[in-house]
């Protein structure tokens, strides 16, 4: 992938994945450099078909698992060296047996803030993200709905405040209305906190909604194909999803996806 003169926060450097001994690959030099906007933030959103590996690299970046080839930098070190992370997955990962507000402080207990602190800090973001009112119940389904659980998620995620936000999947168990809403607020989120944001989805018209950057694996053995520059305005907005540019890279991007998928 090209590079810039602007610093990269991640760097993806020729990552391969085998789980037979090197015999087939998940991942096969597949490289990417995602570059560090200070006080603004990136949002890069990876597409592909299922089994591509879009997850894997995630993982990689979270410090969770580590390529079978390749490096993984972050801010030019290694992955143990590398700042705040957090994650979010499709699946429901709050404690169940704790509260919101305490699930939401969580990271920050662990980081040894005082309780006064991280409860207000944990209180701030609730509000945020509209879970005013459930703070206190216990973040477990049915208590709260799937769209509230992830809200839930997305709190504990941003409450503190990481560099890099890793979502995989998020909105892909949620109803239609609730996925809608979910955009939305993560679109606000992402304007007030600036982390640096790769978000996996399959569905077309959200990464373009949301993303800055989209790029496009191609089947295993994976790698970056393409890659889309979303050139909307940096405030997003539902109105914009009815406007000729906004379909017209819809179009684009499904277009680019099938040329891909028949490379095999």
């Amino acid at each position: 992938m090209p590079t810039t003169s602007t610093p990269a926060i991640i760097e993806l450097n020729n990552v391969g994945q085998s789980y037979d001994g090197n015999k087939s690959w998940i991942l096969k030099e597949a490289s990417l450099i995602i570059n560090d906007k200070p006080a603004q933030g990136e949002f890069v959103v990876l597409l592909g078909m299922s089994g591509c590996g879009k997850s894997t690299l995630l993982r990689y970046v979270a410090g969770l698992q580590k390529p079978t080839e390749g490096k993984v930098l972050i801010h030019g070190k290694p992955i143990h060296e590398a700042p705040r992370v957090s994650m979010v997955f499709q699946q429901y990962s709050s404690l169940p047996w704790l509260s919101v507000v305490d699930n939401v402080a969580l990271a920050l207990e662990y980081r040894g803030v005082p309780a006064k602190e991280r409860n207000e800090r944990a209180m701030d973001i609730i509000r945020k993200v509209g879970l005013t009112g459930h703070e206190k119940k216990y973040a477990q389904y049915p208590t709260l709905s799937g769209g509230q659980l992830q809200r839930v998620a997305i709190a504990r995620s941003i409450v503190a405040n990481p560099e890099i936000l890793l979502m995989d999947e998020p909105f892909g168990a949620l109803d239609i209305n609730t996925r809608l809403q979910m955009q939305d607020l993560l679109a606000e989120l992402w304007l007030d906190f600036h982390p640096t944001v790769i978000f996996v989805t399959h569905d077309i018209s959200e990464a373009v909604y949301l993303g800055d950057d989209i790029y496009i694996m191609k089947s295993p053995p994976s790698r970056f194909i393409e890659h889309i520059e979303v050139d909307m305005p940096f405030h997003r907005s539902r109105e914009m999803k009815r406007t000729p540019r906004f379909i017209e890279l819809v179009r684009e991007v499904e277009d680019r996806m099938v040329a891909v998928a028949k490379l095999g």
